[in-house]
């Protein structure tokens, strides 16, 4: 019986890097930039929903409640439906794009027949960034990163944040938890209490 001869060969590691994630002042930069109302609202559409960039790029005009302050991600990653919270400063910038809007798409981010694509969402962002001087490697998903990462150092529940970014496993929502710089700062050195 021939012996599988891969069997011992154990499979290289992958690297973990820790998410990108922006400072406060970063994403008022990068909000602030860019002249384009619509590609503003999409960058704050991510950053303050903490959207996957397929997700944001993708989202409905009908799936957003917003007097409720709510919307609806509809068959997001592992083709489950999940809630999103809109902030008020947010809600107040659909209303006024909206009302301004003067075609029918049913898209939030409208192109031609259909919604814009991931990658010139992505091409946004990273204008945005280069514009506002952010030397960090920023692309979509480090609104994303931001989005958990602020929320945690504000003492948001991290089942909570688990749960607004659709995160089927814990493990993965904890590695926000590992770039919290704001609670790193707070924690005290043993060597500062041998005084």
């Amino acid at each position: 019986m021939e012996k599988n001869i891969f069997a011992k060969i154990k499979a290289p590691k992958l690297e973990k890097k820790l998410p990108t994630v922006l400072t406060k002042d970063e994403i008022k930069r990068l909000i602030a930039v860019h002249k384009n109302f619509k590609h503003q609202l999409l960058i704050k559409m991510l950053y303050s929903s903490g959207l996957r960039v397929s997700e944001c790029v993708s989202l409905k005009i009908n799936d957003l409640e917003l007097d409720e302050k709510m919307g609806t991600v509809r068959s997001g990653k592992g083709r489950k439906d999940r809630l999103i919270i809109l902030s008020d400063n947010l809600i107040s910038d659909i209303r006024k794009y909206l009302n301004k809007r003067n075609d029918n798409s049913p898209y939030l981010f409208p192109s031609r027949d259909t919604h814009i694509t991931a990658r010139m969402a992505q091409k946004i962002v990273n204008e945005a960034a280069k514009k506002a001087d952010i030397k960090k490697r920023v692309f979509c998903h480090a609104l994303r990163s931001s989005f958990a990462t602020h929320l945690l150092e504000s003492g948001t529940d991290i089942r909570i944040i688990q749960e607004l970014l659709g995160h089927a496993n814990l493990q993965t929502t904890q590695r926000y938890t590992k770039v919290s710089t704001e609670q790193l700062k707070k924690i005290r050195s043993p060597l500062d209490d041998l005084t």
